[in-house]
């Protein structure tokens, strides 16, 4: 085993791109526990609605592997034919302060600085005028005199990110033209950007805007969330773009009271990738899941071996194999709380992990989940326990944002079951 690159792989803010062959081999499709595969589900409107554009929605769990996933996708559309252009917006937005005309002008900037990689040029007269009216309105806030139109909108949001006070006045300026931002985008962007690609026998065009659903839950209005505000109030702006769109979403809004008018907007219901269901709902471990959890760990170690030979291998890693069986459980089938625990068992001592070790580490995670629960919050999360169920958008916010209480799918439905790093806890057991 390399243990450097081993540490390296299990960092859980790391993030697998399967288009990258050095990744691939570390990807382990979980469709078969997580009843079929979304990628095929985004796939197929695109590729039977070719010349009319299609807008759909992704979301789940902070850190279930929603990116990893849609980079997935993106690798697949591209074999398909498609230009893709993918976007982390967490990288250019300020998540706690964001708005309609700041992810218009965003995905605006990316198509071109895209097509620019391509060879090809996208010159919209319209926002070389509103940079100048942007130059007049703002005076020496921002200077974009003479500036490429990509380089003109990169400056746009950098500037707007790091600025609240040049934010507000671009937005009080931005916002009042949106329909007219969204009319020059297709008539000057897309419809260009589309005949381009046909010269080069491209499908279409596919935007993916990725890390929306990071979008602070603040007030944006007197009455609504700043995600309400956007997808439900705004959302039929951001679908008009002439061409393939996929938006990440909170998994907030499907608690909304409006999660019915969400779905009128985009004329489709979100997508949600589930949590790897490590039990099911009378409590009997899932072991085809729990062996794809083992198996996603063993990549990482062991990636020159055969899958067979891999499992032959466990004790390298801990000192039997019954503690990584409770290590894969104590993860409730979180991608991202697997990848944690083990990370922090490397941080602590080379393999193969001892029972002290492990007990450690859950010890470290239990008592940072604990010191977050209210005490009111205990016997919200004993219901949980209970009934399995979740009623409602304050206890959505409270419970599963927090990472207290996960979501699972099988067939008959949505279930909930508290995080098992709580289950020890004494609170929830009085």
């Amino acid at each position: 085993m390399d243990l450097q690159r081993f540490f390296q792989l299990c960092n859980p803010g790391a993030t697998l791109n399967v288009a990258k062959q050095s990744d691939k081999d570390f990807y382990i499709d979980f469709s078969p526990v997580r009843s079929g595969s979304l990628i095929r589900e985004f796939i197929r409107p695109i590729t039977f609605s070719e010349k009319n554009p299609t807008c759909q929605l992704f979301t789940g769990h902070i850190g279930c592997g929603k990116t990893t996933e849609l980079l997935r996708l993106k690798a697949d559309l591209e074999a398909e034919n498609y230009h893709v252009v993918y976007f982390e917006s967490s990288q250019f937005l300020d998540m706690g302060d964001v708005d309609i005309s700041d992810i218009l002008m965003l995905i605006a900037r990316k198509i071109c600085e895209s097509m620019k990689e391509a060879g090809l040029n996208v010159m919209p007269g319209y926002f070389k005028k509103l940079f100048q009216d942007i130059n007049d309105f703002l005076t020496s806030d921002v200077r974009l005199d003479k500036m490429e139109f990509t380089l003109g909108l990169a400056k746009i949001t950098a500037k707007s990110k790091d600025s609240p006070s040049i934010r507000k006045k671009l937005r009080d300026y931005l916002e009042a033209r949106t329909d007219n931002i969204i009319d020059a985008i297709n008539e000057e962007v897309l419809i260009t950007v589309n005949d381009q690609l046909k010269t080069i026998d491209k499908k279409g065009l596919v935007v993916i805007v990725d890390n929306l659903d990071r979008i602070y839950n603040v007030t944006k209005t007197k009455y609504r969330t700043q995600p309400e505000y956007i997808f439900i109030d705004r959302g039929d702006q951001l679908q008009r773009l002439l061409c393939h769109l996929v938006y990440t979403i909170p998994l907030t809004l499907t608690f909304s009271n409006d999660a019915a008018t969400l779905n009128s907007r985009f004329g489709v219901k979100p997508k949600t990738l589930a949590m790897i269901p490590i039990q099911s709902r009378d409590g009997e471990y899932d072991k085809k899941s729990i062996t794809l959890l083992k198996q996603m760990i063993l990549a990482r170690a062991f990636p020159e071996l055969p899958l067979k030979e891999r499992f032959n291998q466990i004790e390298q890693l801990f000192e039997n194999k019954k503690l990584f069986t409770r290590i894969c459980i104590a993860s409730g089938g979180h991608v991202r709380n697997l990848l944690g625990l083990v990370y922090s068992c490397l941080r602590k001592d080379d393999p193969p992990f001892t029972t002290e070790i492990y007990n450690e580490v859950i010890k470290e995670f239990r008592d940072d989940l604990v010191r977050k629960v209210e005490p009111h919050e205990w016997e919200m999360l004993r219901r949980v326990q209970e009934n399995q169920s979740v009623a409602g958008e304050k206890d959505y916010h409270t419970l599963l944002r927090s990472m207290f209480v996960f979501e699972y799918q099988d067939k008959d439905g949505v279930w909930y079951g508290v995080n098992p790093l709580l289950k020890g806890a004494k609170q929830l057991n009085k």
